[in-house]
């Protein structure tokens, strides 16, 4: 059964990936679609960072060191630091947040 599962799923991902190629181009040159295309991955990242930061079980909110995390990295962007700062900065200060207790 899990084998019909992984073959819908991989003829599913053609499907898309053929989908998306057979777009004219004419559809792709248009501004819309590509501010459309340019503010997707920002707006998906951003929703995955707030599930994963604001947990709960349902009714409330769990909140831990992810939001001090998340805090850093905020304002290490303010600052324009690196990426990697941004990163680092962000791991260190969830960390000590964990270690302390």
């Amino acid at each position: 059964m899990i084998w019909l599962g992984v073959l819908a799923c991989a003829v599913g991902c053609y499907a898309l990936k053929v989908a998306g190629l057979s777009v004219p181009a004419s559809v792709l040159e248009r501004p819309l679609v590509q501010r459309i295309a340019d503010l997707l991955p920002v707006a998906l990242l951003a929703a995955l960072i707030a599930v994963q930061v604001f947990s709960g079980d349902g009714r409330s909110l769990t909140v831990d060191a992810r939001l001090a995390g998340l805090g850093a990295a905020v304002v290490a962007l303010l600052l324009r630091a690196p990426f990697l700062v941004v990163v680092v900065a962000s791991a260190l200060t969830a960390a000590l947040i964990r270690l302390a207790g």
